[in-house]
């Protein structure tokens, strides 16, 4: 069985954990503890410090091993661990959040220092009417069309495995060009 290890990565609360659990056919691991900063505490009690891990197989012949980071900067150590041999990654963006988007920016720039594996943009959220559509998420993350933003609902596991098919197309047009 071949696989794949992908990234998911975002800014603090941005759903990522949410998105693992939703993909997930293990009980996913977790390194979740108390919040202690107080501006991080009125978005959620719970923060991930190290990595949240799932697993789930596509078919009989392919496996994803999902990784996720911290989203905090001050835990960015373990963004360079997590993408080590990473195939692709995904961004998680909380569509309801603007004022997260630059560090959202920062976090992609810095990825891209990391490693050069191809990403998505999931826009997540999209089931908030709050939310902005994925084409102001690219329009409010300067993206270039090149880069795919799929719209996402963290919670629901079809809608994860749209990203993941998106970042998997991604994969594949790597690897062809590579070959």
């Amino acid at each position: 069985m071949q696989v794949l290890k992908i990234v998911i990565t975002g800014a603090y609360a941005a759903g990522k954990t949410h998105f693992i659990r939703s993909l997930s056919d293990i009980e996913t691991v977790s390194t979740e503890y108390e919040v202690t900063q107080a501006g991080e505490l009125e978005l959620k009690p719970e923060t991930t410090v190290a990595l949240d891990f799932g697993k789930t197989a596509l078919s009989e012949c392919l496996a994803l091993y999902i990784f996720g980071t911290p989203g905090q900067e001050r835990f960015d150590y373990m963004w360079e661990l997590l993408s080590e041999g990473s195939h692709g990654y995904v961004v998680m963006v909380d569509s309801c959040q603007p004022a997260q988007f630059a560090e959202t920016q920062r976090l992609m720039a810095r990825f891209a220092q990391i490693t050069h594996a191809p990403f998505v943009v999931a826009a997540n959220k999209q089931d908030d009417p709050e939310a902005l559509t994925a084409s102001a998420v690219r329009e409010q993350l300067q993206l270039p069309a090149s880069v795919p933003i799929v719209p996402c609902v963290a919670t629901d596991r079809a809608s994860c495995m749209s990203v993941i098919v998106a970042l998997l197309g991604e994969i594949a047009v790597r690897a062809a060009g590579h070959a």
